[in-house]
């Protein structure tokens, strides 16, 4: 048992001693059926905090000579759930029968003194335990971990498993050209090696961004990604899906509805999902908060949305109100520094985890709560976001305006959003209407449950807040354009928007708004009911 080759299995121990373990096993269904394939190299790539290293402390528990894992794994799903005879096959036949190579670029880079040295310190390192563990094969001291690789399996016909941890470490720190150089060719000598290929049954890469196009994609080119963007088969191993938060919730007694308001909002291949970081946190805390901003920056957000490209502001401000905007997901190269449009940057914060995206719409927004209350931050300091910030920062008062029935500064604020979420073309667009609304209400969503376009009663109301923490009332909503605000207020009754808010009744605000196209004046009128 080595460090690298051949790891043990503690890792993995440690997360099932863990308060709070979802089991991902099934995983290893997945990898078995890729093994000695033409499908055997992954790169899979999520956001920060959605349990990625964990997998991969599973998979190489699960595949290590260096440990017997055949207890650890005899009460989990993937011994317990499985059917198939032929999965059951692959499951006995591959648990700790390879040679497995594990390497985390970060952990180890943050190690080495002389940061020049990284590869021919990580070789060396790697080489070390060859020589012990195989003691009856030459190696020489200048043989890279591909010729120890080839050594072995040419004597001894034993088949590799390589994971590599943040292999995007050297792409995302933006290393000097020499270090990165010698990066590509630790790929190239890797997975571009013919005669290495046949000894390599799996190789597992995981990171924050897909492969880069333009720098390494041709070294990799082997690889199938699985990314924040399309992960099947992998989409629900990595980060909480809804019924793993739901019976969490249960058994924790936290509130379920709480949870998907915070946490809920990513989805991939039509799998809801929850960033794993932060419901943990939130249940061994027992309160809901900002777990999942707290390990990394805003600036990540601030440092992109500040290009000056077309519609970038006005999408932002939409972005923050709660709409979808559109995006081209294919022109980005996944770097960080060849940015060409819009689309590329909410494409990088898609694969970051600060927006998602909606294959059917092709268009992406912020998953949640939890994220949105970063993209409120990263206004801050940015001149060109100032009005923006200026109506974040306002949002409570005017939410107390609003309980209080006082219309006139609420019309004041929904004009100027009104203005920021929309060019002049769009200004009569009742979805970009209602964006502005969720702009100045933004921080009602410290206590609402937003709902828009509600079924309820005769119709379908256009905004419903119904409060989920706290006795503060519910709010109804309702949109008009060139009329006055009385007869929105008229149509929450005539269509009976308060049906499903019987349980409010003395505590619900009935809320109509309109505006005159020609003059854009925005006007309220409120009533308690």
């Amino acid at each position: 048992m080595g460090m690298f080759l051949n790891p043990g299995n503690e890792n993995f121990r440690q997360a099932l001693r863990s308060k709070i373990y979802v089991d991902k096993t099934l995983a290893i269904k997945e990898f078995n059926n890729l093994l000695d394939t033409n499908d055997k190299f992954v790169c899979m790539s999520r956001a920060r905090r959605f349990g990625k290293t964990m997998l991969q402390c599973l998979v190489s528990a699960y595949y290590s000579k260096g440990c017997d894992s055949r207890e650890i794994f005899s009460n989990l799903k993937i011994s317990t759930e499985l059917t198939d005879p032929n999965d059951i096959e692959k499951y006995q036949k591959n648990l700790n029968a390879f040679n497995v190579i594990d390497l985390d670029f970060n952990g180890f880079y943050a190690m080495v003194m002389k940061k020049e040295s990284f590869f021919d310190e990580l070789h060396s390192s790697v080489r070390e335990e060859f020589v012990k563990q195989f003691p009856d094969i030459d190696f020489e001291n200048c043989d890279t971990i591909s010729k120890c690789i080839r050594k072995v399996y040419e004597e001894t016909n034993q088949k590799f498993i390589i994971i590599i941890d943040e292999y995007d470490f050297f792409v995302r720190y933006q290393v000097d050209s020499k270090t990165f150089e010698k990066f590509l060719e630790l790929l190239i000598s890797l997975f571009k090696n013919k005669t290495l290929t046949p000894a390599i049954s799996l190789a597992y890469l995981t990171g924050i961004l897909p492969i880069v196009r333009d720098k390494i994609q041709s070294k990799l080119n082997t690889f199938k990604e699985y990314t924040m963007l399309n992960a099947k088969p992998f989409e629900k191993y990595i980060g909480f899906t809804k019924d793993e938060v739901k019976a969490l919730c249960k058994e924790y007694k936290m509130s379920a509805n709480g949870m998907r308001h915070w946490y809920d909002g990513y989805k991939i291949n039509n799998e809801s999902l929850y960033n794993s970081n932060s419901v943990v946190n939130a249940l061994l805390r027992e309160e809901f908060g900002s777990y999942w901003g707290q390990t990394g920056s805003y600036e990540a957000v601030s440092d992109y949305i500040k290009f000056d490209f077309f519609g970038i502001q006005e999408d932002v401000a939409k972005l923050i109100g709660g709409q979808e905007v559109k995006v081209d997901v294919t022109t980005y190269l996944n770097t960080l520094d060849d940015f060409k449009s819009k689309d590329d940057v909410f494409t990088y914060l898609i694969h970051l985890g600060y927006l998602t995206y909606v294959p059917q719409n092709k268009t992406c927004k912020i998953p949640n709560y939890e994220v949105n209350s970063q993209w409120g931050k990263a206004l801050i300091g940015l001149p060109q976001y100032s009005e923006t910030h200026k109506i974040i920062k306002e949002s409570e008062d005017l939410l107390e305006a609003v309980i209080k029935c006082d219309s006139s500064l609420v019309a004041d604020s929904l004009k100027r959003s009104h203005s920021l979420v929309m060019s002049n073309l769009q200004y009569n667009n009742e979805a970009c209407f209602a964006s502005a609304i969720m702009l100045s209400f933004i921080a009602a969503r410290d206590y609402y449950t937003v709902f828009m376009e509600l079924p309820t009663g005769d119709g379908f109301a256009d905004v419903v807040l119904i409060p989920y923490k706290c006795k503060k009332p519910a709010l109804v909503i309702e949109l008009k354009i060139d009329t006055v605000a009385e007869n929105a207020i008229n149509q929450i009754y005539t269509k009976k928007y308060g049906f499903n808010l019987e349980k409010y009744r003395g505590n619900t605000r009935f809320i109509g708004i309109s505006y005159n196209k020609e003059s854009k004046e925005h006007f309220c009128k409120i009533e308690k009911w």
